[in-house]
């Protein structure tokens, strides 16, 4: 999948594996190993010790990266596929269902 397709920001629904039918925000986006971040999904427990930044440590819950190709963008509340077009001299993202332009 190419990964301009699903940027950071994004509002996404997990397609497939653990996290399926879940949807959220992207919160970063991996180009090299074409995984993204998104919240609330593939939550990972991470025991940290105490710091500076966080004075007691402790369990610390946070995201995990998933395969880009287990997200579909949402559009209007629809999972949509995401296609690449010319708008004048400006390569932008559009919605294959409703061919809307996205941004």
């Amino acid at each position: 999948m190419s990964m301009e397709k699903i940027r950071k920001g994004d509002t996404v629904k997990v397609i497939a594996g653990a996290g399926k039918d879940r949807e959220g925000k992207v919160l970063a986006v991996d180009k090299k190993a074409g995984r993204v971040t998104v919240e609330g999904v593939n939550m990972r427990t991470k025991h940290t010790k105490p710091s500076a930044a966080n004075q007691n440590g402790g369990i610390v819950h946070q995201e995990g990266p998933i395969d880009a190709s287990n997200v579909m963008y949402m559009h209007k509340g629809k999972p949509t596929r995401v296609g690449f077009k010319m708008d004048g001299d400006k390569k932008v993202r559009y919605a294959k269902s409703t061919g809307e332009v996205i941004d």
